[in-house]
């Protein structure tokens, strides 16, 4: 199998996991012990805390462990607002994952304010159209760094300088972006941002929430107090030493993200040159390195990647966090598709271990698969392609 889908997770690397493995067996103390066993635990913490702080620019003391980007998201917005009913407004993109859109939706029925801001047909917000939208109760700004599925890169810097001269509070989801383009706390001009380790060839079920140093939040989960009072509950030790090398690793390879890039463009010019009726959906300048989304026209996703599947290639459709739903993509529809144009939609998203090989592989048989389909579709037997009449 040839892998595209590093999106939705990667792989973990072999050298990872045997970091980790030590920590579910001879070394499996409780950090929170005071005798060898949980100071062991607890070092190994702090190691990879310094690990990810040094990553983005951050202090250690600013790293709070979750279970990943969905809880960090949580916890940045409700905690926020302090869980409590009101008047308080927010800021966000059409555009983010579920993890931040059906947050909002929730605090909105707590009475609370929320403003989407639309993008362009690239992806992209405009912070002009961002910094109209503060209000005097505007208490946080969250959009994210990167776009889960057209890997369109958005301008926190800018937005992060709005919130900044508005004395309101900024928050990135940076799940996508992280190890892949360059992120630094200070030059985002963030005060909240989120990452998760399964997108960094780490394990699942852990990553965190950078917190800038007197940012206050209410937190979701109560009980012993741990990561500085914000998530409380023993911590995932195994799975914190995986994140902490992770993240290590990412910096240590960021160059492999310019091989990637090459990969990258060189299947989205064979693909635009070899099939007619296809859209790559999102700008190529302000793009991740590794991510590809096209429209076919006249074609359903799902079928191409089921057909894909079966050629041996693993892409998506939509975002893996909801591509069970059978509405079009949020995406892909407020970037102007329309519904049926988005659900024809391809990701691919590569990763470290594809090669030319692979790209090659790809740009010979998704042509065939594409034809294959059209053929079979009605849509495609009475298209019009510009002579005054169907074909």
């Amino acid at each position: 199998m040839i892998y595209l889908d590093h999106a939705a997770t990667t792989p973990m690397r072999p050298e990872i996991l045997e970091a980790m493995i030590p920590y579910f067996s001879e070394r499996f103390g409780n950090p929170s012990s005071l005798h060898s066993y949980g100071q062991d635990a607890r070092m190994a913490i702090e190691r990879a805390r310094e690990h990810v702080a040094r990553a983005i620019g951050a202090t250690p003391q600013e790293i709070i462990f979750t279970s990943g980007g969905t809880e960090s998201d949580n916890l940045a917005i409700r905690g926020m607002l302090r869980g409590k009913s009101g008047k308080d407004h927010i800021i966000t993109s059409a555009i983010e994952h579920p993890a931040v859109l059906e947050t909002c939706k929730f605090v909105e029925k707590l009475g609370h304010e929320v403003t989407y801001i639309p993008v362009d047909r690239d992806g992209r917000v405009h912070h002009s159209e961002v910094e109209e939208a503060v209000q005097e109760n505007t208490r946080l700004i969250s959009i994210m760094h990167a776009n889960n599925e057209i890997g369109s890169i958005q301008p926190i810097a800018e937005v992060g300088a709005i919130a900044a001269s508005h004395g309101v509070h900024m928050h990135t989801d940076a799940v996508q972006s992280v190890g892949k383009i360059p992120v630094n706390v200070d030059d985002l001009n963030v005060h909240m941002l989120s990452i998760s380790s399964h997108k960094l060839y780490g394990p699942k079920g852990v990553g965190c929430l950078y917190v800038r140093k007197g940012t206050k939040l209410t937190p979701l989960l109560f009980g012993g107090g741990h990561e500085r009072g914000l998530r409380s509950g023993t911590e995932n030790v195994s799975g914190i030493v995986g994140f902490g090398e992770a993240m290590r690793l990412a910096v240590e390879d960021f160059a492999e993200n310019t091989r990637i890039r090459r990969l990258r463009d060189k299947l989205i010019d064979a693909v635009l040159g070899e099939i007619p009726h296809t859209r790559l959906n999102g700008g190529k300048e302000h793009r991740l390195p590794n991510n590809i989304n096209f429209s076919f026209s006249y074609i359903e996703g799902e079928s191409l990647v089921l057909r894909l599947n079966a050629k041996g290639v693993a892409g998506s459709t939509g975002s893996a966090c909801s591509s069970k739903k059978l509405e079009a993509s949020h995406v892909l529809l407020a970037i102007g598709l329309d519904p049926v144009d988005a659900h024809g939609s391809l990701r691919f998203t590569l990763g470290r271990d594809n090669t030319e090989a692979d790209v090659e592989y790809v740009s010979e048989v998704l042509p065939v698969i594409v034809d294959e389909l059209r053929q079979m579709s009605p849509l495609y037997a009475c298209r019009d392609d510009g002579y005054g009449k169907p074909e």
